[in-house]
């Protein structure tokens, strides 16, 4: 089967949708399918995969605010590019100018447009949450859902990364055909990579003795994430019990967030680390992860975290209350630093043995990135032959 993702989140420099992409790109190769990108670029150029598939860059304009991405206009290039390469499946996730341009392209190929986060929950209900209510701010925005209603009718299935994303766009009558859930690369993170040498350091490095709960925050400094309220239920929670976090990430609000621990004793922030195995370590050798935002369309930290062995802290709504174990986790009122603070506090209680028996048997369950790409291709050849058969009766 040949896959075209028509993508304007795809960039060499990008996060989350880029290392998604291509994990799933070498996946699908050693499945005997293609992946193909179409991905704006500063000029045309293709770039072959040496584990197969490519990426097929269409010159277009830089993003206004983060120079790292395109925008994609002009429709002849990225539909000249559909009818030379001929797919089985073409996939488009940005719901603005491709939307248009793909569901309204007239190839054979089955349209899949497949969503990836949720705008509304990410911007709107962030920006005006201190002067309305959530629901207030739905109804205000209740013209997107009917935005993306028509440009999903031109599609024959409609996919979320997951379930959280599909009830929150269900309710709001934007159509769902399925949920195809994530993965992670399960064989970089094990509990067995759990190192009590390195969890006494970084407890060092926060000021605070072994017996501490030493929590884990792992993403971008970016209001999304919420950080200044799980710095504040840290802090509230360190009024009661010894517990101190580091925070690994980078972003838009890092003097902020520099600004905001300043003085703070058990806090300490650290740069990204891209060395896998290292990550892995780090990981596995915390007491839990901590996570602010209730936006997350999927949750792949916390997945990656559970994989890892270790206990969640989460908002009790998004895509990391989803993943999350109840046996091994705590879900605090989203947005509250108050009951994150009461949730820090509950797990510190909990009797650690059996805290860390039921997280490494949760670690046994998470997804894999294999299983996610196997279950989206039985579901797009069901797909496509039945397109086909339709085809010739028609």
């Amino acid at each position: 089967m040949r896959i075209v993702d028509v993508n304007e989140f795809y960039a060499p420099a990008g996060g989350g949708v880029r290392t998604y992409i291509d994990r799933k790109m070498s996946i699908l190769s050693e499945m005997g399918h293609e992946l193909i990108v179409v991905a704006p670029g500063r000029a045309d150029a293709v770039e072959e995969r040496p584990g197969g598939g490519r990426i097929h860059y269409v010159k277009a304009p830089v993003l206004p605010f983060d120079a790292n991405y395109g925008l994609f206009w002009d429709a002849a290039p990225i539909t000249g590019l559909l009818d030379a390469i001929d797919p089985d499946v073409v996939e488009c996730c940005s719901p603005w100018r491709p939307a248009w341009i793909v569901g309204d392209w007239q190839g054979r190929a089955v349209k899949s447009f497949f969503m990836h986060n949720d705008n509304v929950a990410a911007y709107p209900q962030r920006w005006f949450e201190s002067v309305a209510s959530p629901g207030r701010i739905e109804d205000a925005f209740a013209w997107y859902s009917r935005y993306m209603g028509r440009f999903l009718a031109k599609y024959d299935t409609v996919l979320t990364n997951g379930p959280a994303l599909q009830k929150r766009l269900g309710a709001r009558g934007v159509r769902i055909d399925a949920a195809m859930p994530l993965g992670i690369e399960r064989q970089y993170f094990s509990p067995a990579f759990r190192d009590p040498a390195l969890r006494r350091a970084l407890l060092a490095q926060c000021d605070l003795p072994e017996d501490s709960l030493l929590l884990l925050g792992l993403g971008r400094h970016h209001p999304e994430k919420r950080w200044p309220m799980v710095i504040d239920a840290v802090e509230r929670a360190g009024a009661r019990i010894p517990v101190g976090m580091v925070q690994i990430g980078i972003g838009g609000d890092s003097k902020r967030m520099e600004k905001r621990i300043a003085g703070s004793p058990h806090i300490r922030l650290f740069r990204p680390v891209y060395d896998r195995e290292r990550l892995a370590r780090i990981m596995a050798s915390c007491d839990a992860l901590i996570h602010g935002s209730e936006a997350e369309p999927f949750g792949l930290v916390a997945s990656e975290a559970m994989a890892s062995g270790l206990p969640l802290i989460v908002p009790d709504t998004g895509g990391c209350a989803e993943v999350a174990d109840p046996r091994s986790s705590e879900r605090y009122t989203a947005r509250s630093a108050e009951s994150c603070a009461a949730a820090i506090t509950r797990l510190y209680a909990r009797d650690r043995p059996m805290l860390r028996r039921a997280a490494e048997v949760a670690a046994t369950k998470v997804r894999s990135d294999r299983e996610h790409a196997a279950e989206l291709i039985t579901y797009y050849e069901a797909l496509v032959a039945a397109k086909r058969a339709s085809a010739r009766v028609a």
